[in-house]
């Protein structure tokens, strides 16, 4: 669609040419509307807004800006007065739009009905993608989750009604798969209440993963707040090419950074290597950035974006974006708070864990590596797709090598099985092919969901503690996430790599330089994967599976049972009572990484995530204590007596004790549940005392009235003991930069002081005091 001010020029030059001038009204120079997605006709991408501000922010600053730097500061809400210093201050932010997944929806909904507001104040959505376990296949199990989650299902469907918010029904597909579908573009400031939102970076947005009650701030039409972050370059040249995908390139990235070395930065790709990756692809680059605790990922719009724009149904949004390039690329000179150079032609397929999604080892070596470190070789299933990996041309990838196999009478030696991302991914590559290629070699396709990535797995073939490998195209590898067993070496790779493992059976595979014998005992090597980008036709829709919210919602009701045993309306926590925290009881020291899978596990917890009593009693129980060096078991300072972490703290709750966690390094990485911070807030928990947090945790303990406080020394973690009594002394005058004292008893009666450092801002120590963010907002309506 044509802008009309570039018909009114040439309207104009052409009226120049003659004997008669005339007057055209200035109206007419607007540009054309473009609706931020098809189901919100009304709602409009604001690129004017957008460039607008830009301008008032780079003059300034006097200096150019990065592509990060034009999104979030394009979406201030008062560009001339912010205060913009990168890593230190706080920016208030107008996000175009909010999406949510039914396991954390379900809590932020329940917040944003607490409010007493009407109806959301910009666009959002529900996503229905985590409850649904796979077990048998797709049909079956989305059958049974329906069945299951009938509940939870009609809870969010008529308060997304209710509340004017859009929802997609279980068996859309995952809910970063249909914003990348759907609702991302690029420029578009868009948060999301799960950790891998910033797969949107993949079409040039800043997409953020949140805490509900950040997701409620936006609804409710609050500014969010962001900590100005930082930039870190990533600077590609070269070009992809043979078994090397997008997927390598993050964990090359992550291998580099580590699992918290992002915290607080926006990664920024850059560079000629840039053009040589799909939109798709760029997605899955992004997506995986929440694995090195990155507060979001973004690629520079470019011809791939277009092009995916364009197949997507979405052309308008691209000859707009066509139109305002110049906001959505890094102006050149700017400077990026690090930089990173890979150069993709030198680039080796990898393959990361087990453990932990920064253990990263070229897939040549994984093998040699395995059998030194003692990890079974064997793999037991592989596993394609996930929120990562399950676009069009992952499913092509993965089904060309399985193909090959096919080809010489050979099927999978390991399990497999196959999620694709979308309704809209499922019926393109059932009608393309894919999908048949991919259940001949062995693979049971799941339903269109998170399943085993996020642990919806009903896994029947190995027993709890049984040492195994699986091999996954995911994101995400901590111990236990995606079976609940321990003893699982969980793998992160491509999809093609999967599919490669799966056939082969084993780690010490490496298809680039490897052979494999035919069913007619000939070997054959398998040459690298190639498919398409985008299918050559349109994409299949599928079913319909969006519900839109109705105009007028005023005959619309919500209902949540007393007795519900999946939901429970939230009560409001206590306000501060103005004193110090004293003599509090350590409900566990924590020894080394602690993620919010270990805080609030998912799997079968999943269920009761619209439930704040039921879900506490997974409170903290994957955590490792350092006194027995056990999980879920803490020692009862009452009675003397070990027994399981949620239990120890409803006793310190039932008598009226305030407790504090004391943790490591990085405290909180991984998903963006906000329960890991409600759920000790629930049972009487005051302050969470580390080395360091995960951006998201430390938002979200701070918005339920939790204080998250670091030491000022590292090195005084090894001070306390589980057995200590601890004091938070200097609350009286709580205020932004300024330390707090911890007063340190032992039990034999000595004491010591460390400095304990923090990061709240004046509107943040208000949400404490207040008792929760919650809280405040219902003062300030108040007032």
């Amino acid at each position: 669609m044509a802008p009309y001010c570039v018909l009114v020029t040439r309207l104009q030059q052409v009226l120049s040419k003659g004997v008669r001038r005339y007057h055209v009204a200035p109206v007419l120079c607007q540009r054309a509307k473009v609706a931020m997605s098809h189901f919100e006709p009304n709602e409009y991408v604001n690129y004017e807004m957008l460039e607008k501000n830009i301008n008032i922010v780079r003059k300034r600053l006097d200096r150019p800006l990065t592509l990060s730097e034009k999104i979030v500061y394009g979406h201030l809400d008062d560009p001339v007065k912010q205060d913009i210093e990168r890593g230190k201050t706080y920016l208030r932010l107008r996000p175009d739009r909010v999406a949510m997944q039914d396991a954390t929806a379900q809590m932020a909904m329940l917040q944003f009905i607490s409010s007493g507001l009407p109806r959301v104040a910009v666009p959002s959505t529900i996503h229905c993608d985590h409850l649904i376990e796979a077990q048998l296949g797709a049909e079956k199990d989305l059958r049974r989750a329906k069945d299951v989650n009938q509940e939870v299902y009609n809870f969010l469907a008529t308060a997304g009604a209710k509340y004017g918010v859009g929802f997609w029904k279980p068996g859309s597909g995952i809910i970063h798969q249909i914003i990348l579908e759907n609702y991302a573009y690029p420029g578009v400031l868009l948060i999301g209440t799960d950790s891998h939102t910033p797969n949107g970076g993949g079409l040039g947005g800043i997409c953020i993963g949140v805490g509900g009650a950040d997701a409620v701030d936006v609804m409710a039409g609050i500014p969010w707040e962001l900590k100005c972050p930082k930039v870190i370059g990533v600077k590609l040249t070269g070009e992809l090419s043979g078994w090397s995908s997008p997927k390598d390139v993050i964990l090359k990235v992550a291998g580099i950074l580590t699992v918290k070395g992002g915290t607080g930065a926006i990664i920024e790709y850059h560079g000629p290597g840039v053009d040589s990756i799909s939109c798709t692809g760029m997605a899955t680059i992004c997506n995986m950035g929440a694995e090195i605790g990155a507060t979001t990922s973004l690629f520079p719009y470019n011809h791939r974006m277009k092009k995916y724009l364009s197949k997507t149904g979405r052309a308008e949004i691209a000859a707009l974006a066509d139109e305002f390039q110049a906001h959505l690329v890094p102006d050149a000179g700017c400077e990026y708070d690090q930089l990173v150079e890979i150069n993709l032609s030198e680039l080796k397929p990898h393959i990361n864990g087990p453990f932990t999604p920064d253990l990263a080892h070229p897939v040549a070596d994984v093998g040699t590596v395995a059998e030194k470190e003692g990890w079974p070789v064997d793999i037991r299933v592989g596993l394609i797709g996930s929120c990562t990996n399950s676009s069009y041309e992952d499913m092509g990838r993965a089904a060309s090598v399985a193909k090959q196999a096919l080809a010489h009478g050979l099927k999978c030696k390991s399990q497999f099985t196959v999620t694709p991302g979308s309704e809209q991914i499922r019926a393109t590559i059932e009608r393309d092919g894919y999908a048949g290629i991919l259940r001949d070699v062995g693979g049971v396709v799941l339903a269109n969901a998170c399943g085993p990535c996020i642990g919806q797995w009903d896994r029947k073939d190995t027993k709890k503690g049984e040492k195994n490998t699986i091999v996954t195209s995911y994101n995400r590898n901590f111990t236990g996430r995606n079976d609940a067993n321990p003893e699982t070496h969980a793998f992160v790779t491509s999809p093609e790599i999967v599919t490669a493992l799966a056939i082969a059976g084993t780690l010490k595979f490496n298809p680039e330089t490897d052979s494999l014998t035919g069913a007619d005992g000939k070997t054959f090597k398998l040459e690298a994967p190639d498919a398409d980008e985008l299918p050559t036709l349109e994409f299949d829709p599928g079913q319909d599976t969006y519900q839109h919210p109705p105009k007028d919602s005023s005959g619309q009701h919500v209902d949540v049972s007393l007795t519900s045993q999946r939901l429970q309306l939230l009560e409001p926590f206590d306000k501060w009572n103005g004193k110090d925290l004293e003599d509090m009881l350590i409900l566990i020291k924590v020894k080394g990484k602690c993620t919010t899978d270990h805080i609030s596990a998912a799997g079968p917890w999943l269920k009761f995530r619209g439930h704040l009593d039921n879900i506490s009693n997974n409170l903290l129980i994957g955590a490792i204590n350092i006194e027995n060096g056990k999980v879920n078991s803490v020692r009862n300072a009452l009675t003397q007596e070990f027994g399981p972490v949620p239990d120890t703290a409803r006793y310190y709750k039932k008598n009226g004790i305030k407790w504090v966690v004391v943790g490591d390094e990085n405290y909180g990485e991984g998903s963006s549940r906000e329960h890991a911070a409600l759920e000790p807030r629930h049972l009487g928990g005051r302050a969470i005392i580390t080395k360091s947090f995960a951006r998201i945790h430390e938002t979200n303990l701070k918005k339920q009235g939790l204080l998250p406080l670091t030491f000022a020394d590292p090195a005084d973690y090894n001070k306390i003991h589980p057995v200590d009594k601890l004091s938070i002394v200097g609350l009286a005058d709580f205020a932004p930069g300024k330390p707090l004292k911890c007063i340190i008893k032992h039990p034999n009666g000595s004491q010591e002081t460390i400095m304990l450092n923090h990061t709240f801002n004046e509107p943040q120590i208000e949400w404490f005091q207040a008792g929760s963010a919650l809280n405040r907002m219902k003062e300030m309506q108040r007032h």
